[in-house]
């Protein structure tokens, strides 16, 4: 019988986006306003800070093939996954929104009261990937751009 091991400190730090085309997507994440770092590593890979957890862009099928799975056939359906981009306003979602959609981005479902008493919308980036953008009861956007949970 093996001894349990002690359990690391659970971390988030990296959000990696299969892409098409990597130079169009650096443009496009550029264009949102997030900062790009770490260019040393030109259009190999891409890391944006997003102030929270790093936002990673990589060629979709360079992606795939690093973490052994199929490249192809390539979902054109939701893949079960979101991003969020939490405002602290309605009129700061209307704006966000508004704002990716010049950019480039495809609106999947217009801003909306919910049922959880906030205020939402998802956009679409070049690559279909969605992004909720919200303001929600409980959940704070501080001064240094981090989410900020209620207990």
């Amino acid at each position: 019988m093996s001894k349990e091991l002690p359990a690391p400190i659970p971390r988030l730090t990296v959000i990696t986006l299969g892409v098409r085309d990597i130079r169009a997507s650096i443009a496009f994440y550029d264009s949102l306003g997030f900062s790009r770092r770490l260019k040393v590593t030109g259009e190999a890979v891409a890391f944006f800070d997003t102030g929270g957890p790093v936002l990673g862009l990589f060629p979709w099928d360079q992606l795939a093939d690093d973490a052994r799975l199929p490249d192809q056939p390539r979902p054109t359906t939701f893949r079960g996954v979101t991003l969020a981009w939490n405002c602290a306003s309605r009129e700061e979602v209307d704006t966000v929104l508004a704002f990716a959609l010049q950019k480039g981005a495809t609106l999947l479902k217009a801003a909306h009261e919910t049922d959880y008493g906030g205020y939402s919308g998802y956009f679409a980036d070049p690559d279909g990937h969605p992004w909720e953008v919200a303001v929600a009861p409980g959940v704070e956007v501080g001064d240094d751009r981090r989410v900020h949970l209620a207990e």
